[in-house]
């Protein structure tokens, strides 16, 4: 069965045979200057061969339906086919062309393509989802079913000696407290499989403390998505887990200056950005097995908020950090396999009120589009940048970015879609168009958004000197749209290099 697009694979081919000829015959052209213009014809002839070949070996069958080794049989098939051909006629031939070149090139016909066949099933591999897409059953009679009345004494002792297994007297103390440990109504699990919280039944508990530290648990979404549906509406979750900035200033203090940020960032590339990598994800799951994975707040509490939960209490205790939660709403629709790139899409309200992507380089930690609220309340509100003050979502390295706008470069991709212009007001989202007041939204949606916003020249301070400045700037450019931008251009290149504005 021929593989779909094998036509593509063909033209492949036939590029790998250009390279390998040519690199054998400039080794033959250095070995003996001899005429080479007929090994040309040879390898056209090969190639028509090899062609044809593979077809009857099946080597241009889909690889999603083959495996890697069916794939490299038939190529071993095809390429042998043809050494041996080359082998029989050629010194039979009086063309005087010798067969060890047409046996080279072969082989490094096939070297080449046995890269290309490995690429093709590890993106195979990579990409595939074996996992289903988790279902949420809809709820009914979501109440607690066992009665809300204090354990016997036995039964709380059992649990203090299970707790202690796994953590310290303090952390018990605390639970007990917070989490009602002597109650009926919770119940305690410490298993790094989610599967444990299968056996539960629906609704039997009020509240379900998890010992098990979410950087060895395997699955986290699918773990909170099944607390989810076990738990009564409003019932509450405990999880706990290992900051990364614990681990941080771990290996940045045990070590000497140098080798410390060398280690650290070792330690982060192959605990943060391998997992998150498209094409690597999967094969640091199946060798790791999820475990010692490194988790910020941000993206323990995004997730939360992503499974239908909404978070109540953070309790650090030495270098484990408990966060307390209530059952809020239905997961987010699950995603098999959620990777967080280097380049995000932002859906942006634009012109007409119509909601486009824009694309950044991410600057924040996974999750954290799903407690942009959350971060919101817990400072103070928004700044005028539609940013929190302080806000902990963003990474080290994203900070700089954004000092220099290097995180926006990626927006002259929606600059060359004509989703934006170069100059206007700034592309915003949702949660913060809102904000603005109804007048100006309607204004703001009567021309597209821009990458250079009119701020960086006015300089405002507060949301009222924002909703000032912008609606000067749409004021002249419905009445003047080419002269408008044109002036604010230059004024933003005056402001940038005169008062060293920088991206909030």
């Amino acid at each position: 069965m021929l593989r779909e697009g094998w036509y593509k694979r063909v033209v492949i081919d036939l590029m790998v045979w250009v390279l390998a000829a040519l690199l054998c015959v400039l080794w033959r052209w250095v070995a003996d200057k001899g005429s080479i213009a007929s090994y040309w014809a040879l390898f056209g002839v090969l190639f028509v061969l090899w062609v044809v070949v593979g077809c009857l070996v099946q080597l241009y069958r889909s690889f999603k339906e083959a495996w890697f080794w069916q794939s490299y049989l038939s190529l071993a098939l095809d390429a042998g086919i043809l050494i041996g051909l080359c082998w029989w006629i050629l010194p039979q031939m009086s063309w005087g062309l010798s067969p060890r070149v047409a046996m080279w090139t072969i082989l490094l016909v096939g070297a080449i393509e046995t890269f290309v066949i490995l690429m093709e099933h590890y993106w195979k591999y990579a990409t595939n989802m074996t996992v289903p897409v988790m279902t949420i059953e809809q709820r009914k009679n979501a109440v607690p079913a066992r009665p809300d009345e204090k354990r016997q004494k036995s039964s709380i002792e059992s649990i203090h000696q299970s707790v202690l297994s796994v953590t310290t007297e303090a952390d018990y103390y605390m639970l007990r407290k917070k989490a009602r440990l002597d109650n009926r109504q919770t119940k305690v699990i410490c298993d790094r499989n989610r599967f444990a919280f299968l056996q539960i039944p629906d609704y039997q508990y009020k509240t379900l403390v998890d010992l098990t530290l979410l950087n060895d648990a395997k699955g986290i979404n699918r773990r909170f998505c099944i607390v989810n549906q076990k738990l009564p509406d409003e019932g509450r979750y405990v999880c706990c887990y290992r900051p990364q900035e614990y681990i941080k200033s771990k290996i940045l203090n045990r070590y000497p200056w140098g080798l410390n940020w060398l280690i650290y960032s070792l330690y982060f590339f192959t605990k943060r950005v391998l997992p998150r990598l498209m094409l690597t994800s999967r094969l640091y799951y199946d060798i790791n097995k999820g475990r010692k994975r490194m988790l910020s707040k941000t993206e323990v509490l995004g997730r939360l908020y992503y499974c239908g939960f909404e978070v109540d209490e953070i309790v650090p205790m030495g270098h484990i950090e408990y966060v307390f939660a209530h059952r809020r709403s239905q997961p987010y629709p699950q995603e098999q396999i959620k990777v967080y790139g280097p380049l995000i899409k932002l859906p942006r309200v634009c012109k007409n009120k119509e909601i486009k992507y824009f694309y950044k380089f991410r600057t924040m930690h996974p999750y954290a589009e799903y407690i942009q609220k959350y971060v919101f309340d817990a400072r103070g509100g928004m700044d005028i940048s539609d940013k929190s003050n302080d806000d902990w979502r963003i990474t080290t390295w994203g900070k700089f970015m954004r000092r220099y706008w290097l995180d926006e470069l990626p927006m002259l991709i929606n600059w060359l879609k004509r989703d934006c212009k170069l100059v206007g007001v700034r592309p915003l989202s949702k949660t913060m168009f809102e904000t603005y007041p109804k007048w100006l939204q309607d204004k703001r949606t009567l021309s597209k958004p821009g990458l250079i916003p009119p701020f960086y020249i006015d300089h405002p301070d507060t949301f009222d000197e924002l909703f000032a400045s912008e609606d000067k700037y749409l004021t002249e450019y419905l009445a003047h749209p080419i002269r408008t931008d044109i002036k604010y251009f230059f004024l933003t290149m005056r402001s940038i290099l005169t008062h060293k504005t920088h991206s909030a």
